[in-house]
């Protein structure tokens, strides 16, 4: 599967979601598994190994799993004070 339309669509529907999500609705835990899930559907050509891939293509998907870590610990944090 090179890259499909309906990847990119979703990639960009869930990527919207969760920042919605975190962002407007303050919902950490749902914008986290909203921008997790938007992982999977990877926009750029799955058959290129990732060493392979230009520079600007890894850093898009190394911030977009920062962000999904960010909300994680935002979430632990926010539970461990209770």
């Amino acid at each position: 599967m090179k890259n499909s339309p309906i990847n990119r669509i979703l990639y960009v529907g869930f990527l919207l979601l969760g920042l919605y999500q975190a962002l407007i609705s303050k919902d950490f835990t749902q914008g986290a598994a909203s921008l997790g899930i938007g992982l999977a559907f990877d926009p750029f050509n799955q058959e290129q190994p990732w060493n392979e891939r230009p520079s600007w293509q890894k850093l898009t998907l190394i911030v977009h799993l920062s962000l999904v870590f960010g909300l994680v610990f935002i979430e632990i944090f926010e539970w461990a004070r209770g």
